[in-house]
């Protein structure tokens, strides 16, 4: 990337920082209720709401989580429609299925139920439903919806993703192979609610992929040039949070102080990088999804340490403040070291929790194509701490594809 291109880059993300000064932003309203994920029925009925779309996915439905919840609706007299069709990087027909749901039963509002997939499923019906006229490829990028969506209550049934807090919704497109958000302050949802024995039973890659997405949020938050405040004290909430939980969480799936406190940490996550932006670990990751359907937790998983290695010394004042609210840092060391121990604490963390440092069935073909999809994506939008080029981004796959030596995804 030359001068010029990075002089334009940074002026489009100051007029964007400036701008998003005076937008809507807003954080969802946090339910907690005594009885968990079946107190939301009762409240939904104090809304004035009598008929919802539940969006969730069939592994979640099968093993019968949301059945307490749809008992509650009966009890409350709540009409309710299930759509549980929801594929990993839900495509574009997932959403087209669950619109003609909702308008044939007459829905009113949407529970999103599960983990990032159903929420960006539901957050795309939703925009659906508020632009009627407007297709899902129409709505790619920033502020393409700007009408009010039907309520949506999302409900996590993992800790990382934080997409009950964010204005984005991921979708992929089955026929071109892509995979790209629609970004809009309408999309984040009114309610969210947080019951960790949802969690409990996950499996532990889910688990740890899940939680290193949360604290990948997080770090491409606070190491971005888009932060405020807000987003910096959320960013720190959450790294404090998933490092003090996280392996707890992987260890002892039962341990519910550690799954209401990774819960939490994703949610400030989310909170904190839907305002501030990611950057090019997620600009890589979603070309892995669309191509490979690698899940997003995975992939983010994967290309976290490779990225931030790659950023060195342009973030070595983030990543130090970040090793000491992580725990790690040793004050008789200098800023340099401490941020490098930052990035192995992450490696090792991830190694503790078997996740690999590759990926498997990258094809050389297809890499051009996606450095040129990821290059798209983040530039100009996400205010990063250093630019890439399309040979730098080249590199990161390489570095990314599984050889028959590595330990591979």
């Amino acid at each position: 990337m030359n001068c010029l291109q990075k002089f334009g880059c940074r002026l489009y993300q100051g007029v964007m920082y400036v701008a998003s000064q005076v937008l809507p932003w807003r954080e969802p309203e946090l339910l907690e209720f005594e009885d968990g994920v079946e107190g939301l029925p009762a409240f939904i009925k104090s809304k004035g709401i009598t008929n919802v779309l539940v969006v969730t996915d069939s592994m979640l439905k099968k093993l019968g989580l949301i059945d307490g919840m749809i008992a509650q609706l009966d009890k409350q007299g709540i009409k309710y429609s299930v759509y549980s069709d929801v594929v990993p990087n839900p495509p574009i027909e997932n959403i087209e299925a669950g619109v003609e749901i909702y308008k044939r039963d007459g829905c009113q509002a949407i529970i999103a139920f599960g983990g990032g997939s159903p929420m960006d499923c539901a957050k795309g019906i939703g925009a659906r439903i508020a632009r009627p006229n407007k297709q899902i490829p129409q709505m790619k990028g920033v502020l393409k919806v700007r009408k009010k969506l039907p309520t949506i209550f999302a409900i996590p049934t993992t800790a990382g993703t934080g997409s009950e807090t964010t204005l984005a919704a991921v979708i992929s497109n089955s026929k071109t192979h892509e995979k790209y958000a629609i970004n809009d302050h309408s999309l984040i949802p009114p309610y969210a609610v947080l019951d960790p024995k949802l969690t409990v039973g996950l499996p532990k890659h889910i688990t740890s992929t899940t939680g290193i997405d949360a604290l990948t949020h997080a770090v491409e938050a606070y190491i971005g040039k888009g932060n405020v405040k807000s987003t910096r004290e959320a960013a720190v909430k959450a790294v404090k949070l998933i490092f003090g939980n996280l392996q707890k969480a992987y260890d002892n799936g039962a341990d519910l102080e550690a799954r209401a406190n990774m819960q939490k940490g994703s949610y400030y996550a989310g909170v904190a990088f839907t305002r501030a932006y990611v950057g090019y670990v997620h600009a890589i990751a979603h070309t892995l999804g669309g191509f490979y359907n690698v899940p997003h937790g995975l992939a983010n998983s994967v290309v976290l340490p490779y990225v931030l290695e790659y950023y060195g010394d342009s973030i070595t004042k983030q990543l130090y403040e970040l090793s000491i609210y992580a725990g790690i840092a040793d004050m008789s060391k200098t800023k340099k070291e401490n941020a490098q121990a930052f990035i192995q604490a992450i490696k090792a963390m991830e190694k503790a929790m078997d996740i690999p440092t590759t990926i498997k069935g990258i094809k050389e073909e297809d890499i051009p194509t996606m450095v040129e999809r990821a290059y798209k994506e983040a530039n100009p939008l996400y205010p990063v701490p250093k630019f890439m080029g399309k040979e730098e981004l080249t590199e990161i796959y390489h570095k990314i594809m599984a050889k028959e030596e590595n330990n591979e995804a």
